[in-house]
């Protein structure tokens, strides 16, 4: 019975052993002569003056994945929009499910307080 999974094993197996080797490859054979110049910070041909400012609070990433994903949802409006009137009912109560999963993980990130910028 676990016969039939053997090519997925041996695939996935040779999968990893390529993956690994070029790993150790690029290690080996690869150039690694560091030097202080090649180790200093390099943005776009101009050598930093002064030392590198505070980090972005993780809250600016959540906040912009939100927004990204809220958005992509969000474009979902416009095809069924478009066949509204081909899908009739059924569209319908598809497209009210689907915005009351959308409210729920609104209402649930607004809750946990992921759209506050502040602490």
């Amino acid at each position: 019975m676990l016969a039939q999974y053997l090519p997925i094993v041996i695939y996935l197996a040779i999968a990893l052993a390529i993956g690994l080797l070029i790993l150790w490859a690029s290690r080996v054979l690869g150039p690694q002569k560091p030097s202080p110049q090649k180790q200093a910070p390099y943005e776009c041909g101009i050598v930093p003056e002064t030392d590198i400012g505070p980090r972005f609070s993780v809250k600016f990433y959540l906040v912009a994945m939100l927004f990204m994903i809220f958005d992509v949802e969000a474009a979902s409006f416009y095809p069924w929009a478009v066949l509204m009137h081909k899908l009739r009912l059924y569209g319908l109560l598809e497209m009210a499910l689907f915005v009351f999963v959308l409210g729920i993980g609104y209402a649930y990130v607004w809750k946990r307080g992921g759209f506050q910028w502040g602490e």
